[in-house]
């Protein structure tokens, strides 16, 4: 059979989406089937995902890929972004509703989670980028706070595996969303029990894990009712969304970078073993799992989400722009008027971005941008230097030159430069 059909669902921090990919044998057409939005839901002062919403979006699309592809939809499989998760109690309850990395009840874990195990310890257990937003300071947090939901929970599932386990009753975590969590020992292949056990946070819900292309089963009844989806094997892809990103970096050249840039930019390259030293510790970048047992060695970025949140704040204000027309208003806009640091603590959380912009830069000693126009440029022009920045670095890390690194996946070529990046603060 040489006509077959697999779906993705896709699903960002701003909108998800389901893609229809056709193998006629000799080559892959895709199209999408159902865009839907994602965002943060606000109750009692906290921010969660509306994972019931989601999920009922995502069987609209695997419905009508039904309806379109009839018995050639074969596959499909689910990517989201990281960090996030569901528990599961008695009866596989969801327990409560998975909070949005972006809420407060991280703040000051980081550094709470390091009195009792040194910071050097914690990258040598796991090799991952210190966030806040990161599984583990989420988990430290409610351990801290001696939620009886951990006492509770039966299984954790990071948030690709909670709507796998929605789509098939398989309870399994996949490698790639695995490691997001700052719990996963690279070097041992499995859990890092040992600094979950240090820091008081209990093991007993880890589910066994999995690597990308695993096969989780077919459908459950109740979904193939509801969608027609009769003839489906559900796969787990790279989890992440990130790893399914960098899995289809089209080059064959060894030595490239990527840059994978949504609400969040992840820039970085494709590596066989993890790098865990004291000047990756000291940038502060990340070994995340990847397809075929590689790991991606990258540097979260803040990325798009100042754009986005700035956009959020003028639609509050009732002007409501394309993001074509916020292109054309940053073009239009002086260049470098000021920079900032996108991965400053101040712009992690929801709010009023451009007002967060034009803080940090009187704050830094710089004139601020004088239009809306100039909000977004400066936000855009400010990424290019942090990615120049991370380049640098990962040219070092990996003792690799310009000239035999090509960086794809990116709109522009960013030039190489042996001097640090013309910035006002220090990188972290």
């Amino acid at each position: 059979m040489t006509d077959l059909q697999f779906l993705a669902l896709d699903l960002g921090a701003e909108s998800g989406r389901g893609v229809l990919g056709r193998f006629d044998g000799n080559r892959i057409t895709l199209r999408d089937v159902h865009r839907f939005p994602n965002g943060p839901v606000r109750i009692l002062g906290s921010i969660h995902w509306d994972v019931l919403r989601l999920f009922t979006e995502m069987q609209e699309a695997l419905g009508r890929a039904a309806e379109q592809a009839g018995e050639s939809l074969v596959g499909m499989g689910v990517d989201t972004w990281g960090v996030d998760f569901g528990l599961i109690g008695p009866g596989d309850v969801l327990l409560a509703n998975p909070y949005h990395y972006r809420d407060e009840r991280t703040v000051g874990m980081v550094e709470e989670v390091c009195k009792r195990v040194p910071r050097a310890q914690v990258f040598d257990y796991t090799g991952i980028q210190f966030m806040e937003l990161n599984t583990l300071f989420q988990l430290y947090s409610m351990a801290r706070a001696r939620s009886p939901v951990l006492d509770v929970a039966e299984t954790l599932l990071m948030m690709p595996d909670l709507f796998n386990f929605w789509f098939t009753g398989e309870k399994v975590s996949e490698f790639s969303i695995a490691t997001t969590t700052q719990f996963y020992d690279p070097r041992k292949g499995d859990w890092s029990l040992d600094l979950l056990d240090r820091l008081g946070v209990p093991t007993h819900f880890l589910p066994r894990l999995v690597p990308p292309g695993h096969r989780l089963g077919r459908l459950l009844k109740p979904t193939v009712e509801a969608t027609g989806a009769r003839s489906v094997t559900v796969v787990a892809p790279a989890g992440h969304d990130t790893g399914s990103a960098v899995a289809a970096v089209p080059t064959e050249i060894p030595n490239y970078a990527y840059i994978s840039s949504g609400t969040w930019s992840l820039m970085g390259v494709e590596i066989a073993e993890p790098i865990i030293n004291e000047r990756a510790l000291q940038y502060n970048f990340t070994n995340e799992g990847g397809v075929c047992g590689t790991f991606r060695f990258l540097k979260n970025i803040m990325g798009l989400w100042l754009v986005q949140e700035s956009r959020r704040e003028w639609q509050r204000q009732g002007d409501e722009y394309s993001y074509d027309e916020i292109t054309r208003m940053a073009s239009e806009a002086p260049a470098f008027e000021a920079v900032v640091e996108p991965d400053d603590s101040s712009f992690l959380r929801p709010g009023d971005m451009p007002a967060r912009i034009v803080e940090f830069c009187v704050r830094t000693g710089q004139k601020p941008p004088q239009s809306r126009g100039g909000i977004i440029r400066c936000a855009l022009e400010s990424l290019a230097l942090k990615y120049r920045w991370v380049l640098n670095c990962l040219e070092e890390l990996q003792d690799v030159g310009w000239t035999s690194f090509t960086s794809w996946a990116a709109a522009h070529r960013i030039r190489s430069s042996t001097s640090s990046p013309p910035m006002r603060w220090t990188a972290p």
